[in-house]
């Protein structure tokens, strides 16, 4: 437990927490974006994971789930929700909540909810997931609708959504080139 009151350890810890949440968040972005690089900067290469029926590690993990992906789902999107972080020295435990949503092949959607239970270990200066278990608090399967505002023309003029190097997420510079356009309401 950090003291209130020494501000450079509570600095510390707040950097170290920083550090914690953006390795998660590089992990979620490598698994949308099939990013396998950025996937396994998240993790040390002696991690093991548990998540579903897998139980491997990193790189097993990221091969394993982007076959299936692919065979199951056009798109996945994976949202952090809460998040707790105990440090302890070198040594971190963390619970995340998670809540992930998949466009399926088959035109049905998946929306599950859980949560990350890892344990960080920093080495070398850098935090990096060191062994996980994912719960799977609940998961429901429901029918696609059509996408309103796949209508608007330009729509797709700033860039497109792609599971790879060539979503607009990894534009730069990012500008939009969209034409200004303010829709009337009523």
């Amino acid at each position: 437990m950090v003291d209130i009151r020494d501000r450079e350890a509570r600095l510390d810890a707040l950097l170290d927490r920083q550090d914690i949440y953006d390795c998660l968040t590089r992990m979620q972005r490598g698994t949308d974006r099939f990013d396998r690089e950025l996937f396994l900067s998240a993790f040390h290469d002696d991690a093991i994971i548990a998540a579903g029926p897998f139980v491997g590690t990193a790189a097993e993990l990221y091969d394993w789930s982007a076959k299936l992906q692919a065979m199951m789902h056009k798109g996945t999107l994976h949202s952090l929700l809460n998040h707790h972080c105990e440090l302890d020295g070198d040594t971190a435990h963390t619970e995340t909540y998670y809540l992930y949503i998949a466009a399926n092949h088959d035109d049905t959607n998946i929306l599950a909810a859980g949560r990350y239970i890892d344990r960080f270990d920093k080495r070398d200066g850098e935090w990096k997931v060191a062994a996980r278990n994912t719960v799977i608090e609940w998961s429901v399967v429901q029918p696609a609708l059509d996408n309103p505002l796949a209508a608007v023309a330009d729509i797709l003029a700033n860039g497109v959504v792609a599971r790879g190097k060539d979503d607009i997420s990894y534009k730069r510079p990012f500008e939009n080139v969209r034409a200004r356009f303010v829709p009337p309401l009523g």
